[in-house]
């Protein structure tokens, strides 16, 4: 500040100057600051938001690298041989003995009366000529000679009532839900490997029937997520004619349910689980997770590391937050990874993890303070939701991050990529019951091409489809 009687003979010109110039102070401080986000938002890259790693650009950091171990590469002195396994001899379909004729080392002749000492085999597996068969039932129409009226026989019981068996059905399911086939694809897979000629119309109309056939099954899987005790939650971006849903996935340790909805907020989560749910979700910091109680919560620490390591790429205040709480996360992960091997117990858990708690406490009350308006937001955000970063801590089945829900929502993403999404109702029941049943088959090891067909001959028969899980089909 300048002293009065100096400001007083300081020239007029002069002092409009100097107002001007301290008037101007606060615009660059404002400019430096958007400078500072725009540069935050152009830098962003799958290390430090939420975006996959698809989208990185070409400046973006590459993952660190391995240390490398010095060993060559391929297989080591020592490592156990992986290969095909021999098929058993009752799956061998035929068998071809071959007797050596001549010695190898004096050509003398062999008798093929020689008894052997053994055999090497050496199976080959291959497929038959793949022919669609077709059944064609012949419904005879006769005239009663008693009355003159006419009569047409009838389909067995075990006859299709429509032009496709169930078989089929399900394979056209599979093909499109499973390995997200395009509809031109399965009728061209259909006519050239399977000999059985499809149109595209038949395809989605094949697809529409699997799907209707799987409302049951589906419901009643949906119906076990209320009373699951631990539930992992995630959502997506899913195109519907032009217009942006969401794509739902609640994952329990024994089912995968989707649903697509066109909101992506709380309602939707809150009619899969339930507004009382009394479990635990694991998910994202998401506001449409925020209606729950945060002592019934568990925030994925994947996304917290992301957004430390976006508060180390601002620089300035903002990494001096950052910095440590990757620090912290490291020391976090490795106390968990012994858990989760099992050479830790939970009481060791506990203890070992109290340490990180109370240094994550601290963090988190200091940044508070930061001048850095990001770190501090992001300070006491995390300090509002303090019991839901360590629920994993003292609730078993309870992980400290959201993966095995972003696991289970990957293949649909890639199926978006390559479909850009359904353009009705009846696509979108036919992606969320497809992708329910392919994740949930894969829980438990069961074959979804078996499942579907079991599903489409129940309902071709006029019977109820069968349950997805074991239990529920006798509950």
């Amino acid at each position: 500040m300048l002293r009065a009687a100096v400001w007083a003979a300081t020239p007029g010109a002069a002092r409009a100057l100097i107002v001007a110039l301290v008037a101007g102070l606060a615009d660059v401080a404002a400019l430096r600051e958007e400078v500072r986000e725009l540069r935050a938002q152009v830098g962003k890259h799958s290390g430090n938001s939420s975006r996959p790693p698809s989208s990185d650009p070409p400046q973006a950091p590459r993952r660190p690298a391995a240390a490398p171990s010095g060993r060559g590469r391929g297989g080591q002195p020592g490592h156990v041989a992986h290969q095909r396994e021999v098929v058993p001899p009752e799956r061998v379909d035929h068998v071809v003995d071959r007797r050596p004729q001549t010695c190898a080392r004096c050509a003398a002749l062999l008798p093929a009366a020689l008894p052997s000492d053994g055999f090497v085999a050496h199976q080959v597996t291959e497929l038959p000529p793949v022919r669609a068969v077709v059944t064609e039932y012949r419904l005879h129409r006769v005239t009663c000679p008693a009355c003159g009226a006419p009569a047409r026989a009838a389909l067995p019981a075990a006859g299709p009532p429509g032009a496709f068996g169930p078989r089929l059905q399900a394979t056209v399911a599979v093909l499109c839900g499973q390995y997200h086939l395009s509809q031109r694809a399965v009728a061209d897979v259909c006519g050239t490997v399977l000999a059985a000629p499809l149109a595209a119309s038949s395809v989605a109309a094949l697809c529409q029937d699997t799907a209707a056939a799987l409302a049951a099954p589906v419901a009643a899987l949906r119906a076990t997520l209320p009373v699951a005790p631990v539930v992992n939650a995630d959502e997506t971006h899913w195109p519907q004619a032009g217009r942006r849903h969401w794509l739902w996935v609640a994952v329990t340790r024994t089912a995968t349910v989707f649903t697509l909805a066109a909101s992506r907020g709380s309602a939707v989560i809150k009619a899969l689980l339930g507004e009382d749910y009394p479990g635990v979700v694991g998910s994202d910091r998401y506001s449409a997770y925020a209606w729950l109680d945060v002592a019934s919560r568990q925030v994925c620490w994947a996304h917290l590391t992301r957004d430390f390591q976006a508060l180390v790429d601002r620089g300035g205040a903002a990494e001096e937050v950052g910095t440590p709480a990757l620090a912290l996360v490291q020391d976090l992960f490795a106390v968990w990874h012994r858990a989760r091997d099992g050479t830790l117990d939970r009481a060791g858990l506990l203890l070992q993890m109290q340490p990180v708690q109370d240094a994550f406490d601290a963090l988190l009350n200091a940044g508070i303070a930061c001048p850095d308006a990001k770190a501090a937001g992001l300070c006491r955000a995390l300090d509002r939701l303090w019991p839901a970063l360590w629920t994993f801590v003292d609730a078993e089945g309870v992980e400290p991050t959201n993966n095995v829900a972003e696991r289970a929502v990957r293949p649909a993403v890639l199926w978006r990529k390559g479909s850009y999404g359904t353009q009705s109702d009846g696509g979108a029941r036919f992606v969320e019951r497809l992708l329910t049943v392919t994740a949930t088959c894969k829980q438990h090891g069961r074959s979804v091409l078996d499942y579907l067909t079991s599903v489409c001959t129940a309902v071709q028969h006029g019977l109820p489809a069968p349950a997805l899980l074991p239990a529920l089909a006798t509950a």
